[in-house]
């Protein structure tokens, strides 16, 4: 199964272990731990509509009350320039909610949250940070563990302080070099998600290290990391150095100046976060490593609609491919120093005919020091079209999103078929520079010329972990053993629309049993017929890719399927099985075994004849004489199980908090 001998933490199991509560005496968080976690601060944006009535509901009609007002950070950001009595109406309940319970919270026009959390001071190095959106891995450029929750995490953690989450593998990138002039930190994320683009950080942490580190900006750390999202992390941390502290003291100074009363940074607090800072050791265990010299990387381009597809900016400026609009906004590229960039390339020109160019900064501070340094004129003169700063276009909302038939050039952080606008529309993904080069000259093309060149990088994988040996203790009401034949379906990224159709996505009042009978169909029409109630699925890598609708998970549930065993999942497809109180488990080797047996059969589901008793207490599947081992479940997942899931486990623990 694996070779892990070593003894030492990566950086995100160290700070894990800080913020985690309830681990039992002498535990080491390692890798695929289960752990209820207590962070620092949770964000949560227009989504914090959908999440106060979560909240709400886990009081059984009692009285509400967040657990510590100091978590919650609220910052409206999504569809601010939707001015509709509706959505006004939406943001007012969400400010009310915030002053009833003294949340910190940021209207419309102050930023995007992401930026908010860094700007005010509330990602520190050290600390766990998570919010109610994909790219929270933006906090990791601060030496922060940062990492995205779905909505019932975020209400959890009002009312508990804590939520659960099961610590990812680490994959330690070292990055040497410097690099060349006009290339930038967008660059360098495009470059890795094309280089390493076979799911090689999936679900994972990325943790960057080495002497190219020194020579990049805080501005283009956090586009790096905001970006390790598209690459398929779930965190994308950066080592605190004299560069975070150079800008936490910047930040510290900011607040000082405006006065405030109780300012998140000061000078003290960062001396201390520093003297704390838990870097990892030595001898910690990474699943994978892979290295990026820097000083080979030039300009990319990625897309159209996908990230994962780059282009030398040489390459593809040879095919003056066409555009009608160029973006320079979202919380990945639109800080002071991409403005700037920006600017520099097109003072005393102007976007060409046909274009439309916008322009949306980060936060309203930024928008100030912009307009103060000059930049934001050079880009208005230039013909750029002044938007609020918020994420509008990037996520297909409010003026300038994608019309039919469209090309663009992005400084987003997503280019997925249809997310700006129109369905056959084209999305190009680039840094500041090329957006406000491809503006002027009205097609893809470079600031300055640049030389072809080939991307010098390299990944090994360390093996799989080997699960850690002994008994597991069983609580009470949780199964010790669960047996079953196997029905086994050979596919890796197995996606949520083909485990539960979009047909029935929607349905809300579809009954549980009438749900088990949909499951799979998209996959395979045949299913209903081969499964039978009792059986235990197992499928390949990635299962429960794609949406993150909870119906793919409780399907299977209500279908009468004991559990799923899968070489990996989507974080996503197991956060929402657990929460639904649904055992789903991790065995690369008894998936391996199966695939070589029925490779021959080419059907897509396939009644193994294997009967297989999975013994939890010992972490262990027996089958056919053999025995497969697993990381074992521990008293966080079996009291998700035995509850029924997450919200009914956290219905009872604060009836049980207010009772006493």
């Amino acid at each position: 199964m694996g070779t892990q001998t070593r003894a030492g933490q990566t950086l995100l199991e160290k700070i894990t272990q800080a913020y985690a509560v309830g681990l039992p005496k002498g535990h080491v968080v390692r890798a695929n731990d289960f752990v209820s976690i207590r962070p620092k601060h949770v964000m949560t944006h227009d989504n914090t509509g959908a999440v106060i009535p979560k909240f709400l509901s886990m009081f059984n009609g009692g009285r509400p009350r967040v657990l510590d007002p100091s978590q919650p950070v609220i910052a409206i950001d999504h569809d601010i320039q939707n001015r509709t009595p509706e959505n006004l109406a939406k943001y007012a309940k969400i400010e009310a909610f915030a002053a009833q319970h003294g949340l910190a919270f940021f209207p419309p026009g102050t930023g995007i949250a992401h930026q908010i959390i860094v700007e005010e001071g509330f990602a520190t190095p050290g600390s766990f940070v998570v919010g109610s959106d994909s790219h929270s891995n933006l906090y990791g450029a601060l030496a922060c563990a940062g990492t995205p929750v779905v909505r019932t995490d975020a209400a959890a953690i009002w009312a508990t302080g804590r939520t659960w989450w099961q610590v990812p593998d680490s994959v330690k990138v070292t990055l040497t070099g410097s690099l060349q002039g006009g290339v930038v930190g967008k660059d360098v994320i495009i470059a890795l998600c094309g280089l390493f683009k076979n799911d090689d950080v999936l679900n994972a942490s990325v943790e960057f290290a080495g002497p190219g580190i020194a020579s990049l900006t805080m501005d283009q750390r956090l586009t790096i990391a905001n970006m390790t999202t598209e690459w398929g992390a779930l965190l994308g941390i950066f080592p605190y150095d004299a560069v975070t502290r150079a800008y936490l003291l910047s930040r510290a100074s900011r607040f000082k100046e405006r006065g405030d009363e109780h300012p998140r940074l000061t000078a003290a607090m960062i001396e201390r976060a520093e003297r704390s800072y838990p870097a990892a050791d030595a001898d910690a265990y990474y699943a994978k490593e892979a290295t990026l010299d820097l000083s080979s990387v030039v300009p990319h381009v990625a897309g159209p609609n996908e990230v994962k597809i780059i282009t030398p900016l040489p390459e593809i400026e040879k095919k003056r491919v066409v555009i009608q609009k160029a973006y320079l906004l979202s919380c990945v590229n639109s800080r002071l120093e991409d403005i700037a960039a920006a600017a520099r390339v097109a003072k005393g020109r102007k976007v060409a005919p046909g274009v439309k160019m916008y322009l949306a900064a980060a936060s309203a501070d930024v928008e100030r020091q912009a307009k103060a340094a000059g930049f934001w004129d050079d880009l208005i003169s230039a013909g750029a079209i002044a938007l609020p700063p918020g994420c509008g276009p990037c996520i297909g909302l409010g003026e300038g999103v994608l019309e039919e038939g469209e090309v663009a050039i992005s400084a987003t952080n997503r280019n997925f078929k249809g997310r700006m606008g129109a369905r056959d529309a084209q999305a190009y993904l680039a840094s500041p520079e090329v957006v406000a080069a491809s503006a002027i000259a009205g097609y893809i093309c470079s600031p300055s010329p640049y030389a072809p060149t080939s991307l010098v990088g390299t990944i090994r994988s360390a093996g799989a972990a080997t699960p850690p040996s002994g008994k597991v203790e069983i609580l009470d009401g949780f199964p010790r053993e669960i047996r079953g034949e196997l029905v086994f379906c050979d596919k890796d990224n197995l996606n949520t629309d083909g485990i539960y159709g979009k047909d029935f996505t929607y349905v809300d009042n579809m009954p549980p049993a009438e749900m088990g009978t949909k499951a799979m169909l998209n996959y395979d029409p045949r299913f209903q017929e081969i499964a039978r109630e009792g059986d235990i699925l197992v499928s390949g890598w990635n299962f429960g890719s794609g949406s993150s609708r909870e119906q793919a998970a409780t399907a299977l549930k209500y279908r009468g399927l004991r559990m799923v065993i899968a070489g990996s999942y989507s974080q996503t497809y197991k956060r929402n099985a657990f929460n639904n109180g649904y055992v789903v488990i991790e065995c690369p080797a008894l998936v391996t075994l199966l695939r070589g047996r029925f490779a021959t059969l080419k059907k897509a589901s396939i009644r193994t004849g294997i009967d297989a008793t999975v013994d939890f207490a010992a972490s262990e599947i027996h089958a056919e004489g053999a025995t497969y081992s697993f990381f074992p479940l521990g008293a966080i997942a079996q009291r998700l199980v035995i509850a029924g899931g997450f919200e009914s486990l956290l219905r009872s623990e604060i009836k049980a908090q207010s009772d006493h």
